[in-house]
């Protein structure tokens, strides 16, 4: 009997503390307190504020080993956010850069419709959410693959949606909020206010619409496969093996 291949290894999930204390309190509690004059001052202030969300996104990727588009949009984001600020740009492009992000990722999404692997593959139909050697296999018992390719591009627009919302609301958060001229205390305090409204005004809608998108593919998969939401969604090795063994044990208890 030839050995079982073993699978590859999962990542590591993120650490969401780590996260919200490299990405949101340290960044913004420097850039409120520790960019006046007595302080850091302005331009130190944002530097050291900046190098937080780098060094957590370098740390995750040494420890994960696993970085997607996403995650490089985010990166190029805080470094353009230090230029800015350094080149002491008008509050209008950082607007500007807020708002191109995402708009990007939705553009990216629907221009990726038609490639081999759609972006929203990454972000839903994601091998480590979904069991998608299961999900496959019974669409293809079904003859249900075209069905299929209708709902991933339902999804897609959803997610572009969703991104293109963020748009929206990243530009006028940052026209509201950033008012002074760059270079100085104000601005790093402004910089840190719409930082941290960030998250409640942008990333959390965008987040349920995200969820919104993932929940109703998982209804469409339901109903495609026949499968239900335990069956459709990945398990870990050692949930799949417990079965086997449990029933191993029973035959072998039966035959005693």
């Amino acid at each position: 009997m030839t050995a079982p291949t073993p699978s590859a290894p999962k990542p590591k999930p993120e650490n969401l503390w780590l996260n919200l204390i490299c990405n949101v309190a340290l960044p913004t509690a420097i850039l409120t307190w520790g960019s006046s004059d007595k302080a850091l001052g302005p331009k130190w202030g944002l530097l050291v504020a900046l190098a937080f969300p780098i060094a957590y996104g370098v740390h995750d990727f040494a420890r994960r080993r696993r970085m997607n588009f996403i995650s490089i949009i985010g990166f190029a984001s805080v470094l353009i956010s230090g230029g800015f600020g350094l080149l002491k740009l008008d509050g209008f492009w950082f607007a500007v850069k807020d708002a191109a992000i995402p708009g990007l990722i939705g553009v990216a999404v629907l221009a990726s419709m038609r490639a081999k692997e759609p972006l929203v593959h990454e972000m839903l139909y994601n091998p480590q959410v979904i069991d998608i050697e299961k999900v496959d296999a019974a669409l293809t018992a079904r003859g249900a693959q075209g069905d299929f390719q209708q709902l991933m591009r339902s999804s897609s627009y959803l997610l572009a949606l969703a991104f293109g919302v963020s748009a929206v609301l990243n530009f006028f958060l940052a026209r509201y909020l950033i008012k002074s001229p760059p270079g100085t205390e104000a601005f790093n305090a402004e910089l840190a206010k719409m930082h941290l409204w960030n998250w409640p005004v942008i990333v959390l809608p965008s987040m349920a619409m995200m969820l919104y998108a993932l929940f109703r593919l998982l209804k469409g998969l339901e109903k495609l496969t026949g499968l239900t939401f335990d069956e459709i969604m990945h398990q870990p090795p050692d949930k799949k093996t417990a079965a086997p063994v449990t029933e191993a044990a029973g035959e072998k208890m039966d035959g005693v």
